[in-house]
């Protein structure tokens, strides 16, 4: 090795990058390899998305369907399957409300519950949430227990 062979480490150079717009003599000066007139050749030009040379574009060729109803409540649905393993868990004994399940992060403190009545309740519990199926609060009250409505 001299001086006449030092190159660098493999993989520690990346520069790989055109130095365009830099003089005639470097092979890219002038259009600086943008061609000739034109939206994509201006300096800040960005197409917006979507944007399909003028052609309609897709969003606006697909049909509309549907609607969204502005007046739809979401409830976030809890089975009784896992009002059972929170009781199996030690989590609740006798009573369930909605700030023991905002404590355990099984819902946000901005939603609407709903009891729904997959699984099986085994355990006598007072349950306090916004809505209850038919079938959960059969369930709850054949246990022995309460179906309290906010």
């Amino acid at each position: 090795m001299n001086l006449s062979n030092l190159q660098p480490a493999n993989g520690s150079v990346h520069n790989q990058n055109k130095r365009v717009g830099r003089g005639e003599g470097s092979g890219k000066g002038g259009t600086a390899a943008r061609g000739h007139k034109g939206a994509k050749s201006r300096s800040g030009y960005s197409k917006k998305i979507g944007f399909e040379g003028g052609q309609m574009p897709l969003q606006r060729r697909v049909p509309k369907f549907g609607f969204k109803n502005i007046n739809r409540v979401e409830y976030v649905g809890i089975n009784l399957d896992t009002l059972q393993t929170l009781v199996d868990n030690g989590t609740i004994t006798d009573t369930l409300d909605f700030n023991v399940l905002v404590e355990n992060r099984i819902v946000s403190k901005n939603s609407l519950v709903k009891i729904l009545g997959r699984g099986e309740l085994k355990a006598k519990l007072k349950v306090t949430a916004h809505k209850f199926t038919a079938t959960a609060k059969a369930a709850i009250e054949a246990a022995g227990g309460e179906a309290v409505s906010l």
